[in-house]
């Protein structure tokens, strides 16, 4: 069976594996507080159905209260361990929407259907800004079922990347941001093509870039939401040449088969 994977705009993806459909951070809106969306039409509401979320970490792009809303009653949700309680509204949406909520700590796994899916750390402020100080550790997640795919959610370059996902086929890496400058903890695209070749996947997509901006700073270093994407299939052209990089447009889908 083929792998299928759906880019709907910044760290949102549809990963159908083994007739299991995973959706990663969702984030259905045109605007969020002071980020408007500036490229993709919203996603459909055909993007909210999936037989389980993946919330990397507590940033509101990336949970987005709002968003968790749309999900389907009975939706399996996994959200990193703590992110109840640093984020009471969650237990709302949760409770409203009758989610079947998981949390995760790097190492746990958690199979639904065919799908084996381990979270993994992620060098990233795991805190929900800016409303307190709790600190709840972000993650990443690695797929298995016919294929194996890694989604970084928000990360920097760290020692141990590749002996912590293992093996994968394919790496959803984030390549860029929704501002004029990335901090610590992220991804630019030359990093992502390091982290490319670390791992040795064989496939690429590069999400996390060229959907929001915040508003009034179009004229802001522009390049850092128009290159990225392009800058990552260059980068890894150099760093990963055995590596097939798949740069998706908004709501593109790509089919993978898997290795043989």
């Amino acid at each position: 069976m083929s792998v299928e994977i759906t880019w709907w705009g910044h760290a949102t993806a549809t990963v159908r594996d083994s007739g299991v459909r995973v959706l990663t951070d969702p984030l259905f809106v045109r605007r969020l507080a002071h980020l408007r969306r500036r490229r993709g039409a919203v996603p459909p509401a055909a993007a909210a159905v999936a037989d389980v979320a993946l919330v990397s970490h507590l940033h509101a792009d990336h949970l987005h209260l709002g968003s968790l809303a749309k999900l389907l009653p009975g939706t399996r949700l996994l959200v990193p361990r703590g992110a109840g309680r640093a984020v009471p509204g969650l237990r709302r949406v949760v409770a409203a929407r009758g989610l079947r909520v998981t949390e995760m700590a790097a190492g746990d796994v958690c199979a639904v259907g065919e799908v084996r899916i381990r979270a993994v750390p992620a060098a990233h402020d795991g805190r929900r800004l800016p409303y307190g100080p709790s600190r709840v550790p972000a993650l990443g997640y690695v797929l298995s079922g016919e294929s194996t795919t890694y989604f970084a959610g928000d990360t920097g370059l760290f020692d141990g990347l590749a002996e912590a996902v293992g093996a994968c086929d394919v790496a959803l890496l984030p390549v860029g941001g929704w501002g004029p400058y990335l901090g610590p903890g992220h991804l630019d695209a030359g990093r992502a093509a390091q982290a490319l070749a670390r791992l040795g996947a064989r496939c690429a997509v590069p999400v996390h870039y060229g959907t929001y901006w915040p508003i009034g700073m179009d004229a802001i270093r522009p390049h850092e939401f128009h290159a990225p994407g392009d800058d990552f299939v260059r980068h890894a052209g150099r760093l990963a040449p055995d590596a097939v990089v798949h740069r998706l447009v908004h709501g593109e889908c790509v089919r993978l088969e898997p290795a043989r």
